[in-house]
């Protein structure tokens, strides 16, 4: 008796002087709960306040395994209730919290809208909890999905500006620690850190010209049965990115059955040859090295480099240097490229911003391809790369080359979120030798030009077309082509930077000056209307006064 009431005393000493504080863990692990605080996210919106992205209040439904079994619920009417609005047998329920008995925390659903969440709430089931969450609605859907991207089920972004600017969307979570007893009371508030509510993000996007690139795109893409297609849109004094959009697109309200292959960003991501694009640049180079003049004329003869023909589409004997921009000549942007070091083309292409990214703070954004490193050019090699072979682009590069032009030569940093003054950036080229080959891209879309189309009722643009065949992953050309269109409008007062590209056209036609300048001549009468700029075409009663008064 002695021994035994000894035994208990030194066991009871043991407990609460020796082994208390694997008690107290023990004690706590059953009692304690950690209630995460989660800040709504931050609303995503254009440039003029118009909502991209916001939370909606949802609620997640869990349950208690622990107090369910112990009590045996099931048997009660409510659950049939439960079973039918979640739309879930009561079998599998029963089956779920059986397998996790020894748990204190499983899923019923995730994501049920309010209505659902306090229908549930009202029945009052013991062991059955709501936790209140929030999960993103996308009011424009697919028209901005590949720039603002999505979040995943737990709120947290992982494609595009949603996951770039996670960070500042999502805050810091706070959290209260209560105690609970076998029945799920709170019967204790230990601890409360309130979270840091999120930031907002204005983005330089306008939802209205986003819309008006996207329709025309969807338009362009059909007609012409292509595989995809891209328009980015800039606003040249700012650098602000206003449109940018792919299609085909997906529903990024309901992106389950997505393939990552539609989800992805193509105007960041996706590489190709730049073609002609990059003619101007070629243009401006030898301008600017004094081997050419504004009158220079070239002869277009065509001419072999090592078994290899350079030709042009149409046959000229020769051109002028505004001819070669305006029908496109390989032969004559060649023979100035051969006429100078390489390594002056490479320092223009990269001044321009080939082989590096836009650092616009996209997460994914491809720097492209520029091959500054290479020291042995073949003469054929040299001659290519002046008409967009040997180097791999972005649509966004591409769009910033033209921009720069558009700003007579000066660089500036590009922007998807909304600025409130204009950056002064850098000036990389004279003014003049600028303005005088914008001049000269100003030909490509009148009749006779590479990229001749309809005119733009009140304005005048400058464009560069150009047409690649698709390199397949082995490095060989292929049957497939991209065409696209670059350029600025008003021309004489430049105001917005366009590229449009549009990803194996497969209708009878794959030129980009047949494919992709229509579609460019559309979104711009309708961008430069809505943006209020003023008119630089002159009309035909403003031209006959004009000649009428010349002495």
């Amino acid at each position: 008796m002695i021994f035994a009431l000894l035994c208990i005393i030194l066991r009871i000493t043991y407990l609460q002087l020796i082994n208390y504080k694997e008690l107290i863990k023990t004690s706590n692990m059953y009692s304690l709960r950690i209630h995460k605080l989660i800040p709504t996210r931050g609303i995503i919106m254009d440039r003029n306040g118009n909502q991209l992205a916001v939370s909606v209040p949802v609620y997640d439904i869990y349950a208690d395994p622990k107090i369910i079994n112990s009590k045996d619920l099931f048997k009660l009417d409510k659950w049939d209730k439960l079973s039918n609005k979640l739309m879930l047998p009561l079998k599998t329920i029963n089956q779920k919290i059986h397998n996790h008995s020894n748990s204190r925390f499983i899923y019923l659903a995730r994501q049920v809208n309010e209505n659902t969440g306090n229908y549930i709430n009202n029945l009052k089931i013991h062991g059955i909890f709501l936790k209140k969450k929030s999960r993103r609605y996308y009011p424009y859907g697919p028209i901005t999905a590949h720039l603002i991207g999505i979040t995943d089920i737990d709120g947290y972004g992982i494609e595009g500006v949603e996951k770039s600017f996670n960070d500042i969307l999502m805050g810091i979570n706070g959290k209260i620690i209560t105690r609970k007893d076998k029945y799920g009371k709170i019967i204790e508030d230990i601890t409360c850190i309130k979270n840091v509510i999120p930031n907002n993000l204005m983005l330089s996007i306008d939802k209205r010209i986003q819309l008006i690139a996207y329709n025309q795109l969807i338009k362009s893409v059909q007609k012409n049965k292509a595989k995809s297609g891209t328009v980015i849109l800039i606003d040249i004094n700012s650098g602000e990115i206003l449109a940018m959009t792919n299609t085909p697109s997906y529903n990024p309200n309901n992106y389950n059955h997505s393939k990552i292959e539609t989800i992805r960003n193509r105007a960041i991501t996706d590489l190709f040859e730049p073609g002609s694009t990059v003619k101007p640049m070629v243009i401006i180079t030898a301008l600017h090295n004094g081997i050419i003049t504004p009158n220079s004329v070239i002869k277009t003869i065509p001419y072999v480099i090592n078994g290899h023909q350079i030709k042009d589409v149409t046959k000229h004997t020769k051109l002028t240097i505004t001819e070669i921009i305006q029908k496109s000549s390989n032969i004559g942007v060649s023979k100035l490229a051969l006429s100078m070091p390489i390594t002056e083309l490479l320092k223009t292409y990269s001044k321009f911003g080939l082989g590096h990214t836009t650092n616009i703070g996209l997460i994914g954004e491809n720097k492209g391809i520029l091959p500054q490193k290479k020291t042995k050019w073949s003469k054929l090699e040299r001659a290519t790369f002046s008409f967009g072979y040997g180097l791999m682009v972005t649509p966004l590069q591409l769009a910033r080359i033209y921009a720069i032009i558009g700003s007579y030569g000066i660089y500036r940093p590009l922007s998807i979120i909304k600025v409130n003054a204009n950056a002064p950036g850098t000036r990389i080229f004279p003014k003049n030798i600028i303005k005088t080959v914008i001049h000269m891209m100003e030909s490509v879309a009148l009749p006779g030009g590479a990229g001749a189309i309809p005119p733009i009722k009140d304005y005048t643009i400058a464009i560069k077309t150009g047409t690649v065949k698709k390199i397949d992953h082995n490095g060989h050309y292929t049957n497939k082509y991209i065409a696209y269109t670059a350029g600025i409008a008003p021309a004489s007062n430049p105001r917005i930077a366009m590229i449009i590209v549009i990803n194996e056209p497969n209708n009878n036609c794959y030129y980009g000056g047949t494919v992709s300048a229509p579609i460019f001549g559309k979104i711009t009468e309708q961008v430069l209307h809505l943006m209020n700029i003023q008119p630089d075409k002159l009309n035909l009663n403003q031209i006959h006064f004009t000649q009428s008064i010349k002495p």
